[in-house]
Formats: structure tokens, C-alpha cells, sequence
């Protein structure tokens, strides 16, 4: 099992900022709900947490404060285009330390991250009757995240 004390300080920001940031990048993709879907990222570190009862740097991951560069990042595009860079750059960062299954728990956990922030928020209706549960924007960036990982595409909420 890895651990955190293998990375130096830069490499494990950038591992620690990609969960956040694909769930950053699915809030920002619709307007509304901001304020549940950021709280849907910190439920989905939250669930995982306590599945991950094991040693190893995903638990580490997962208990750790959830890690994003507020000032990095100055629009929702940008966010979208060098936010999914830097998810990228996280898993290679892992990939060049971590043992295969680790590295695909990481991804995972990104994924469910995302996933968990866009369905906090239904999209349209009125007064919380009707609506989406993802809009197809949001499903649009969870697609974006999940090819960036090589995962296959998210189900659509």
C-alpha cells in the first residue's frame, strides 16, 4: 500500500486537488444549486471516507480536507478545460507511485464525486416538483471527467 508520505508536498496537492476540482467543474456547468451541489462534494468525501476503513493513500485521500485553488481557476471554462488538466495530472502523479488498484480507487473516487455533486441539485421544475436530477449540461461534464480518466461514461442521473 501507498502512502502519503511518498509524495512531496506539490505532488500531493495535485492529488488532492482532483476530486474536488471534477466536482467543481459539474457545479459550474449549470446555474443554480451551487450552494447543495458543493455540499453534495463534501457528503460524497464524507461516504467514501467511511467505505475506506483500510490503510493506504486512497483513505488518506478521502479523509483529507477537500483541496481546490479558488484563485487558479478564473472562469467556468477555464475551470472546465484546465480543471480536467489537473485531474489528468493528479492521477499520473499516483500512477507513477501507487499500486494499479489504488490508482483506479482514486479515479472512482473522482467520478463518484462529480456524480454525487450533480445529482444535489434537480435542474428546472418549479418548487422542487418536476425537473432533472442531472441536466444534460452537468452530463455533459461528467462525460468530460470520466473520459479524462478512462472510465467509461457516467449513467446519466
Amino acid at each position: 500500500m501507498t502512502e502519503k508520505a511518498e509524495f512531496n508536498a506539490e505532488e500531493w496537492s495535485t492529488i488532492l486537488q482532483g476530486p474536488a476540482t471534477a466536482g467543481l467543474i459539474v457545479v459550474t456547468a449549470e446555474k443554480g444549486g451551487s450552494i447543495r451541489e458543493s455540499i453534495g462534494i463534501a457528503k460524497a468525501y464524507a461516504e467514501a471516507a467511511k467505505e475506506n476503513q483500510g490503510p493506504g493513500v486512497v483513505k488518506e485521500i478521502v479523509t483529507a480536507r477537500p483541496e481546490v485553488d479558488k484563485e487558479r481557476y478564473k472562469t467556468a471554462e477555464a475551470l472546465r478545460s484546465a480543471g480536467v488538466e489537473g485531474v489528468q495530472e493528479g492521477v499520473k502523479v499516483l500512477e507513477g507511485k501507487a499500486e494499479p488498484d489504488e490508482v483506479e480507487a482514486y479515479k472512482r473516487f473522482i467520478l463518484e464525486v462529480a456524480e454525487t455533486a450533480a445529482k444535489a441539485h434537480k435542474e428546472g421544475g418549479f418548487l422542487g416538483i418536476g425537473g432533472t436530477e442531472v441536466s444534460e449540461k452537468e452530463q455533459a461534464a461528467l462525460d468530460e471527467v470520466a473520459s479524462a480518466l478512462g472510465l467509461s461514461e457516467s449513467q446519466p442521473g
